[in-house]
């Protein structure tokens, strides 16, 4: 239906409801790629607590395709200070082990330094939120604070958002072409359109105490973000246990406490929490500065579709789950990037509406390996305590005890070290599962067989990342150049426009792309690989990962998934990449 006698106050090709790292990452990729953008979000400004924190490889790789690398290794904890993953009785106290995360163990940094031009760093929500907003307005989006989403009616041609300003408590109607829900875990846009969902949400509670003091004497030789503590009895009911996160070295912190959902919400006032921080760095007159305390809930809730018509979810609204495996901002920055290229492409006539479709197919089961992931991971911990001989109806001089019984010479003290070592060893999934970050395939009408399958993997697939141009995949990172520069193969396929790889027998592909992209009226770049060319392969790398013979080619999407790809350079060229690129643009 339409509301032709509506007024609207404002009008925009694409209305993004969110300013969080799935809404503001939205809007600066949009903005990236010239599209007309507005960014609401109903809260005064940006994250006010450091929430997500790690951001992965993948994550870096879109910012730093969209400029912005630079920016967040400024304002991020660096990748060698974030990796010592201690777990004690306290933080003063005994260590019961470390493991060595995210990439750090000099084993996984070669794994993690052959994938990708960028490296996992942490930096907390609330420094990250104001570099994507900033670079977003700059580039384009009009971003207004304090406002709310209330609703929306689409027809044919658009979506009418009715929005409240906050401020002066008025409403008023904006026109989009297309609405994008990035609003969160309880997302009412997502409730709107009725989603499918699957999963709970609240199956368990947490507490979050941020606190200022300085610890360096305690971390500063053993840098990591997350000390766990096992200490029994400094918690508010069930195995004492919690988290002491970095936020910023090594004077800004963040407690984690799980608590019983089902019974009433903890109340901790400053003295309570000042307690609790001493009782887990285990000094017990440390000059603390308590700066806040929240509660929130642990989901396990997916999407099973993640649009409807011309609106979209992206981020919480779509995937809920606890912190463990630090996917969740990156997932959504991951979101926004695979979508924002595609309503560009409809937008301007290149690709038909359902190019659309793919973003549900393919980033749906990514939020289902997710929140699936992180929640196995949080229930792995239980594998430690078993080890540890610790039970939640024990007292606490008996957990105490048991906890000491690792230390004993006899036979009961050789198979708790044993099985400690195990549990420990587990904790790689959460900690260490480079293939969970870095290994999403796609299979859509976005992506164009070349009939070949996925390469069996070698090691663990949630652990290792194996790179392959097996279309649906992410293109492999070779260091490529000349002799004044060095660039990733992922710097040569620009977001803007879609990108052809090939080598010196396949410089017959240029002219081809060249009559293909006038005809289909798209950005299509051709890139020859090898000596006396502009980009030269100068390790020898890209030979060894392209997956095609020298005359063939890989043609990459704006996101960096391979989707389509030849493997020597076939009698009617032109013919074979326009098939390719029609089926994939929905023409």
């Amino acid at each position: 239906m339409t509301h032709s006698n509506t007024v609207h106050a404002a009008e925009t090709d694409v209305l993004v409801v969110g300013s969080g790292p799935a809404g503001a990452a939205a809007s600066l990729a949009l903005s990236a790629l010239g599209v007309d953008n507005m960014m609401i979000t109903k809260y005064r400004w940006t994250a006010n607590t450091p929430r997500a924190h790690i951001t992965n490889q993948r994550a870096m790789e879109v910012f730093r395709d969209l400029g912005i690398e630079q920016q967040v290794l400024a304002e991020a904890t660096p990748h060698e200070l974030i990796g010592d993953t201690v777990f004690c009785t306290a933080i003063a106290g005994e260590e019961i082990g470390r493991i060595l995360t995210w990439g750090t163990h000099p084993a996984r940094e070669a794994d993690h330094r052959l994938s990708s031009p960028s490296q996992t760093v942490d930096i907390p929500q609330t420094l990250l939120e104001p570099i994507l907003v900033r670079n977003a307005t700059e580039r384009g989006t009009q971003t207004r604070f304090s406002t709310e989403y209330l609703s929306h009616v689409q027809d044919a041609d658009g979506v009418d958002v009715t929005v409240r300003d906050r401020v002066t408590d008025t409403t008023y109607v904006i026109r989009a072409k297309y609405l994008i829900g990035a609003d969160g875990a309880r997302s009412q846009v997502a409730t709107d359109i009725g989603l499918p969902m699957e999963g709970r949400m609240d199956i368990a509670g947490s507490m979050n105490i941020t606190f200022k003091a300085d610890l360096s004497a305690h971390v500063g030789h053993r840098p990591s973000v997350l000390y766990w503590v096992i200490q029994p009895g400094s918690n508010i009911g069930g195995i004492g246990a919690g988290l002491v996160r970095m936020v910023r070295p090594w004077n800004e912190w963040l407690i984690v406490w799980g608590y019983d959902i089902n019974d009433e919400p903890p109340v901790v006032d400053e003295a309570a929490a000042t307690q609790i921080v001493r009782n887990l760095v285990g000094v017990p007159d440390l000059e603390v500065e308590i700066t806040g305390t929240s509660l929130w809930g642990n989901n396990e809730m997916y999407a099973t579709h993640l649009q409807a018509g011309r609106v979209f979810c992206a981020g919480d609204a779509i995937h809920r789950h606890p912190p463990s495996n630090g996917l969740g901002s990156n997932t959504s920055v991951q979101d926004s990037y695979n979508l924002a290229w595609k309503i560009a492409a409809v937008l301007r006539g290149q690709a038909g509406p359902s190019l659309l479709e793919t973003y549900s197919v393919e980033r749906a089961p990514v939020a289902k390996q997710i929140v699936l992931r992180a929640n196995q991971s949080g229930r792995e911990f239980g594998a430690l305590f078993e080890a540890l001989g610790i039970t939640a109806d024990q007292s606490e001089d008996e957990m105490r005890a048991t906890i000491e019984e690792r230390k004993d010479a006899g036979p009961a003290g050789v198979e708790k070290r044993r099985k400690v070592t195990e549990a420990m060893a587990l904790k790689n999934y959460e900690f260490n599962a480079h293939g969970v970050e870095m290994g999403q395939h796609y299979t859509s009408q976005a992506v164009v067989s070349d009939g070949s399958a996925r390469p069996a993997p070698t090691r663990d697939p949630e652990l290792y990342f194996e790179q392959s141009t097996v279309p649906g995949g992410r293109l492999p990172h070779a260091w490529v150049g000349d002799s004044q520069r060095k660039v990733s193969t992922l710097d040569l396929a620009r977001y803007d426009r879609f990108t052809l790889l090939t080598g010196v027998a396949g410089e017959a592909w240029a002219d081809a792309a060249g009559k293909v992209a006038a005809e289909l009226g798209i950005e299509l770049e051709t890139v020859v690989i090898g000596p006396g060319r502009e980009v030269t392969d100068l390790y020898f790398d890209w030979e060894r990962l392209r997956g095609v013979e020298e005359s063939g080619v890989v043609l990459v999407r704006p996101d960096k998934h391979v989707a389509w790809r030849a493997h020597r350079l076939p009698d009617d060229p032109q013919r074979e990449l326009l098939s390719a690129l029609a089926k994939i643009l929905g023409r």
